[in-house]
């Protein structure tokens, strides 16, 4: 087999380099599919140098035409709807459904921010002296970072780009190195809509070997971050000392209510696809179920019924409704989780293995995963663990619910299912997490909608809507003497 090159974008050009980079597809791992380009740290400080130069250009071109370029890019990635879907199937694992959905929401990020760029930027302020006028005004920071994960490797570079270009930010993306060619996606749609040369770049390579030009380049002016949350800390620590705006998306430990009122069936479909789509492998996926103790024995037999129903299988494969996950290595880690959870008390209801067989032997895939029997004091109960694996657990009532909810140092999402209306404006108003849903998965899945969370789930700044602008915007404010 013969393992196709990629180039990467650089200063409006398309890109190799002397080594090249493997990249696997989950299903098998015995072989390459592809490789991208090895940049070296003399090839990164070029390209934020045509991201400079980009910006300089890009600032002062007309926000209708910056909403043609974005839409133009959002129509093409349309078009190529079947290809990109395909290639996120083939480096991510997750199954060709959720890989339209995604590619689909990247465009709809395009075609929104493209809305935005067209609105105002500013407004007027009253001035106390006679004959003034005031005011202030949005202008975009200049050269933005974006460094993306592999588990949505096409809606993340869409959701941090779109409104950062909209802006008139220029943007070097580096995407995962699992998962390059979803970003190059992007990247590709906006070249070939007309987009400036050096506006959008992609630094692709070996992480160990080019992190210091990446991360330390006078040039940036914002770093905005989704991943761990080890690396996130440490690139908050990196860019506290300097003038860089910073915004992390980090990880969750998401917790659903199920309360005894609720609708049982109901509760638990929703809460099969929000716990095991993409494979676990999503930082609003739901790993802990607290029930009310008095349906907690019902509702975890028709989430068990619901749960070993699914079907594990390779993404492409239409049957399929949980594929691998991302790398061996992962695959590893989660199922060392699952061991360690059972050697501090927890039991497998179901799953908590490696699946054998043919079309699983060489692949990266854990079966769905359902434990009972954790306490708030096992690793299981505080460690995100990515993958198919969700905790059940009674508590008894909704104030122990809320509790247990906000026992995490994350606080992204959480959800409850309830047929009391004042238990569920209480649970709004208590669960201290960025994102809470009442009678369905996740709240902040359309694009207008701000998404982000609280505490160690990541920093301040929103993404998504018109309060991502604020992270990709400065604010000057001016007066004017009319009779000057």
């Amino acid at each position: 087999m013969v393992v196709q090159p990629m180039e990467t974008l650089s200063g409006g050009r398309w890109i190799g380099a002397e080594k090249w980079v493997d990249v696997f597809d989950p299903t098998d791992v015995r072989a390459p599919v592809l490789r991208i380009p090895a940049l070296t740290a003399e090839d990164v400080r070029a390209m934020y140098a045509a991201a400079e130069a980009g910006f300089a250009t890009w600032r002062r071109t007309s926000p209708f035409q910056r909403a043609r370029v974005m839409i133009g890019a959002a129509g093409l990635l349309r078009e190529r709807l079947d290809e990109v879907a395909a290639d996120i199937v083939t480096e991510n694992g997750k199954t060709l459904a959720e890989a339209r959905g995604e590619a689909g929401k990247a465009a709809d990020f395009l075609e929104y921010y493209a809305g935005v760029a067209r609105e105002g930027y500013g407004t007027l302020l009253h001035d106390a002296r006679p004959g003034h006028r005031a005011g202030f005004q949005r202008e975009p920071l200049g050269v933005v970072l974006a460094i993306t994960p592999w588990n949505d490797p096409l809606l993340t570079p869409a959701r941090k780009l779109a409104p950062a270009l909209a802006a008139g930010n220029a943007a070097v993306l580096k995407p995962a190195t699992e998962t390059p060619m979803s970003g190059m996606h992007l990247a590709r749609a906006l070249h070939d809509a007309g987009m400036p040369a050096g506006v959008v770049n992609v630094a692709t390579g070996r992480t160990s070997q080019i992190s210091d030009a990446l991360l330390d380049d006078p040039r940036i002016a914002a770093v905005t971050f989704t991943g761990s949350n080890g690396v996130g800390e440490g690139l908050r620590l990196r860019y506290g000392a300097r003038s860089v705006r910073f915004q992390a998306e980090m990880g969750g430990k998401n917790a659903t209510v199920v309360l005894a009122d609720a609708d049982l069936e109901a509760a638990a479909a929703t809460l099969v696809p929000a716990g095991f789509g993409q494979a676990g492998q999503r930082c609003t996926a739901t790993s802990r179920v607290l029930v009310e103790r008095a349906v907690y024995e019902p509702f975890l037999e028709i989430l068990r019924a619901k749960v070993a129903a699914l079907r594990l299988g390779p993404g492409k494969d239409p049957r399929t409704s949980v594929g691998p996950l991302v790398s061996a290595a992962h695959r590893d880690g989660v199922l060392a989780d699952i061991a360690r959870a059972v050697e501090q008390g927890a039991r497998v209801e179901l799953g908590g293995d490696a699946p054998d067989g043919d079309v699983f032997d060489h692949g990266c895939y854990v079966s769905p995963t359902i434990l009972t029997g954790v306490t708030p004091k096992m690793d299981v109960w505080r460690d995100e663990v990515f993958g198919p694996v969700v905790i059940v657990r009674p508590v008894d009532g909704l104030d122990q619910a809320v509790d247990e909810v906000n026992d995490s140092v994350f606080g992204l999402s959480a959800a409850v299912f309830t047929r009391d209306l004042d238990a569920a404006y209480r649970f709004i108003d208590e669960a201290d997490c960025g994102q809470v849903a009442v009678n369905t998965a996740t709240s902040g899945w359309d694009v207008h909608h701000p998404f982000g969370g609280f505490r160690d789930s990541g920093s301040p700044f929103k993404e998504q809507g018109s309060e991502a602008l604020r992270f990709y915007t400065r604010i000057k404010t001016f007066a004017i003497n009319s009779r000057g």
